[in-house]
């Protein structure tokens, strides 16, 4: 019945212009021409006939490819359009990131500082240690030096001034007295046993 609907205003709109050319030409041309217009018209009902079935699955694969395009668009749409929320979302949480990162940054930075001045502080106090170790060890070294010094000059003065003082008679009465110690005092080895 829908068939019927569609062929017949077809056929028609497809005769009309033959039936047009046959009124005004008229006579024997115009009945060749009728025939022409029907064996046109036949032939065009025979090829909608037979291609209708064929010309129907096109549009309706087609009609399913459009639509399956369509849900697809949706669908990648609606992919989109989350995909930008998530994007409006991050960049109004992206000023507090920034803020949470320098936040951070700078606690590290000041973690860092603090540690770096602690270490300079233990170096600087080792550094002061090991030089005042190192003054009172060059102290003492002079102290001996200067100690030895004023001993070999003392002893030089002393040997100078003997020199000086000491006469040959002092000499002699040294040896002597010397000598009378020596025979005064008892014999190493009876003082052992």
């Amino acid at each position: 019945m829908k068939r019927a609907r569609i062929v017949v205003p077809v056929f028609l709109v497809l005769l009309a212009p033959a039936l047009a050319l046959a009124s005004d030409e008229g006579g024997a041309h115009g009945s060749s021409l009728l025939w022409h217009l029907i064996n046109h018209a036949l032939v065009v009902g025979v090829i909608g006939y037979f291609a209708r079935t064929p010309i129907r699955t096109y549009m309706a694969e087609r009609r399913q490819d459009i639509e399956a395009g369509i849900d697809a668009a949706r669908r990648e749409l609606s992919e989109a359009e989350s995909r930008l929320v998530a994007c409006n979302d991050r960049m109004a949480s992206l000023d507090r990131e920034i803020e949470e990162i320098r936040r951070t940054v700078h606690a590290q930075a000041e973690t860092e500082r603090e540690r770096l001045l602690a270490d300079a502080r233990v170096a600087a106090e080792r550094i002061r240690r090991d030089a005042h170790a190192a003054v009172e060890q060059e102290l003492r070294r002079a102290r001996e030096d200067l100690r030895s010094e004023a001993a070999e000059m003392a002893v030089r003065l002393a040997g100078d001034l003997l020199k000086r003082q000491v006469t040959d008679s002092d000499r002699a009465r040294l040896v002597d007295e010397f000598v009378e110690r020596v025979e005064s005092s008892p014999p190493a080895a009876a003082t052992r046993s």
